[in-house]
């Protein structure tokens, strides 16, 4: 089961285009959206909330059409997070309280008391007042208080320190805890999707490369350093991606065709991710 989909999407501008593009999040799941800087996170990501219009392909939420616009009961289930607060900067966050209601129908006053309180927000201070931490923790409040079943974020935790980014990691975590709920999140600090991510979707340059479950990427690459002449022994179907250094090649490989005698290493996501970014794919 699926909460989002999207089927031959694509956006394009003058000097960049995003798909075309197929991707499935499952339901129940934490999926992680990397890649380098202007490979096409955030234009997906806006996309698929209706932010920006695709040229053309399918959009699909909660089993719902949304290529042309957002049902608006398809927003409330959403809980978008971005990098920055979209609020007037001179608001105190008491304040949001008075027309936060009017914007979701599921909106829970009581709970979002209990996460200012549990995220020690100080209701008094205003919004351009905040830290950097303190607005993402502001905007998962305001989502996780009206019953979303969806968490979006677009470098949600970048610019954090490691405690404030551990701090969120644990609340997607308990959030993820519900099987009716769904966390898609684009980031450039791959360490945090190491801890909390099931799926890894990895575009570059507007395209999808792989979207698989993180463990058993893991588990089929493996990463082989060796000489040239080493590297010409290796079956080309072994070989998924490779790097030339001054020392040798280093080579990405599937890790059931290789001699497991070797020395072959066990790759995190970003050795894997810069390997496609930075080495000729075979």
């Amino acid at each position: 089961m699926y909460s989002i989909q999207c089927h031959h999407l694509v956006k394009s501008y003058k000097d960049f285009q995003l798909g075309p593009l197929n991707l499935s999040i499952p339901k129940g799941m934490i999926t992680g959206l990397v890649g380098e800087n202007g490979a096409g996170k955030s234009t997906l990501i806006k996309a698929l909330l209706g932010l920006i219009q695709q040229d053309s392909g399918q959009i699909n939420i909660l089993g719902r059409d949304c290529t042309n616009e957002i049902p608006e009961k398809v927003l409330d289930d959403l809980g978008i997070v971005f990098d920055e607060i979209h609020f007037p900067k001179d608001l105190k966050i008491k304040d949001l309280v008075k027309f936060l209601p009017s914007l979701y129908s599921n909106w829970d006053g009581t709970q979002f008391q209990r996460y200012l309180h549990d995220f020690s927000l100080p209701e008094n201070r205003k919004i351009k007042e905040l830290s950097k931490g303190m607005k993402i923790k502001l905007s998962l409040a305001i989502a996780l208080s009206h019953q979303a079943k969806i968490l979006i974020l677009d470098e949600g935790t970048s610019g954090l320190d490691p405690g404030a980014r551990e701090d969120i990691l644990d609340i997607l975590l308990d959030f993820i805890q519900d099987p009716e709920h769904t966390v898609f999140c684009s980031t450039h600090i791959l360490s945090d999707l190491e801890k909390v991510a099931d799926y890894i979707a990895f575009i570059h340059k507007g395209k999808l490369y792989f979207m698989e479950e993180k463990d058993t990427l893991k588990d089929n690459y493996r990463m082989y350093f060796c000489s040239e002449e080493e590297a010409r022994k290796i079956s080309k179907d072994a070989i998924v991606a490779k790097r030339k250094s001054q020392f040798g090649v280093q080579l990405l490989v599937h890790g059931n065709k290789m001699d497991r005698s070797l020395n072959l290493d066990r790759p995190s996501i970003e050795d894997i991710m810069l390997f496609f970014i930075r080495g000729e794919v075979l």
